[in-house]
């Protein structure tokens, strides 16, 4: 006798084929935005800093 457990689902695999779609796809925006923020943040850090405006004596 077959085990019923082992049996394919088609509505599973179609559900879970679509989770690992959508999880794919928010991981890599996840991932590029990340990317983008580590590049914002070393730009800005090994960047020379802005000459600060020296006040005026009276």
């Amino acid at each position: 006798m077959k085990n019923p457990w082992m049996k394919k689902n088609p509505f599973l695999s179609m559900w879970l084929s679509g989770a690992n779609a959508v999880i794919g796809s928010a991981r890599g925006r996840a991932t590029a935005q990340a990317k983008r923020q580590a590049s914002t943040f070393w730009s800005a850090a090994l960047a020379p800093g802005k000459p600060r405006k020296r006040r005026s004596k009276r």
